[in-house]
């Protein structure tokens, strides 16, 4: 009998857009970290397994800006460097003030208390949308709404098969969320004060785990995946590509979560949750703006 032939290319992601020798370590040394965002001055912050906020220099100096004690997994930031950070362990939103200080900004409400706060952003109103993506194989997550007061309700519970990164259109029109479970995008339409209206599949992305959204100025939808080690670019005409890969999970290593950063905001930070580093590439086209409201 003759040996078996596999075709192993038919494993393999298909081609991308940029190599993975376009993407350094930006910064070292952090825990695990899944969540990664830019401050209102472009700085690349980032969160670790047992509650750091790290705060990473121009240089790459990794300095920590305090501790929750819990888990962070998403987080932005406000106006004022004030830090709203997704905490698994404690169940809530934590915010820390640029000097350490932590206090708890939300739990959710007093009938459906957060189970996986896990990830947060703002709109141009300083609403505070936050992912809850409860729990694994249960389809009892929801998307909260938390106001400038900190007053929250739950925005929908119609996205509920393990929501996880968020990001609004540029526009402002629509919450694009990631559901790791479909698995794919999703979105939500909103109106001037928030209220939502019908959800759409934006596209779904059979055998993969997604985890992080960003756009970028045209209007791209950058999507991280858990796994397989992958970051996809979908277009506004809804053309899906690989933007970057790495079979190899050394450079991306379960890349969670993605920011823009930089003064120019062309710098796409990812995390690594399965390593200890940032990586980092320099892009033609920014981010989208991003909204850094004053509390």
């Amino acid at each position: 009998m003759s040996p078996a032939h596999w075709d192993i290319t038919a494993s393999l992601p298909p081609s991308s857009i940029m190599d993975i020798t376009a993407f350094s370590t930006l910064a070292e040394g952090l825990d695990h970290p899944e969540g990664v965002a830019s401050g209102p001055d472009g700085t690349v912050y980032a969160g670790g397994e047992a509650g750091q906020i790290y705060r990473i220099g121009n240089s790459g100096a990794v300095e920590q800006v305090g501790s929750t004690g819990g888990f962070i997994l998403g987080l932005c930031l406000d106006a004022q460097f004030n830090v709203y950070a997704c905490d698994n362990a404690s169940q809530s939103v934590k915010k820390m003030t640029s000097d350490g200080h932590v206090s708890t900004y939300s739990s959710g409400t007093p009938s459906r208390p957060m189970q996986t706060p896990n990830y947060p952003v703002f709109d141009a109103s300083g609403r505070l949308y936050v992912s809850d993506s409860g729990e694994w194989d249960k389809q009892n997550g929801c998307v909260f709404r938390i106001e400038p007061d900190g007053s929250t309700d739950v925005l929908t519970e119609a996205i509920n098969v393990f929501p996880n990164g968020l990001a609004l259109h540029p526009t402002g029109s629509h919450l694009y969320v990631i559901v790791s479970q479909l698995p794919g995008v999703v979105r939500i339409s909103l109106d001037d004060t928030g209220t939502p209206g019908q959800v759409e599949t934006v596209i779904e992305l059979p055998r993969n785990v997604p985890d992080g959204l960003a756009f970028d100025a045209d209007h791209n939808l950058y999507i991280s995946c858990y796994s397989p080690d992958i970051i996809y670019r979908l277009t506004p005409g809804g053309d899906l590509d690989v933007l970057v890969s790495d079979w190899s999970r050394v450079t991306l290593a379960s890349p969670t979560n993605l920011a823009f950063c930089g003064k120019d905001r062309k710098t796409l930070v990812v995390g690594s949750l399965c390593r200890w580093h940032l990586s980092s590439a320099q892009m033609d086209v920014a981010g989208a703006p991003l909204h850094f409201p004053v509390l």
